[in-house]
């Protein structure tokens, strides 16, 4: 099983250092933000094509551990 929450990073270069995905400037907390909207997971990668399910995983596991 791959542990998702390797794909979130946190860089002080980017975002002001606010966790991101895979060093893009996509935010663990957009991802969460839209989430809790009530938005599917499908419509969000419709949204940000260059993430991948896995991504959100990582967010939701990310949001566990903190």
């Amino acid at each position: 099983m791959e542990n998702y929450i390797d794909r979130v990073t946190i860089n002080p270069n980017i975002c002001n250092g606010k966790p991101i995905l895979r060093g893009m400037r996509i935010t663990v907390a957009t991802v969460l933000e839209y989430l809790a909207a009530g938005e599917s997971v499908e419509n969000i990668l419709n949204a940000y094509p260059i993430l991948e399910p896995e991504d959100i995983k990582a967010c939701l596991e990310y949001a566990k551990k903190v």
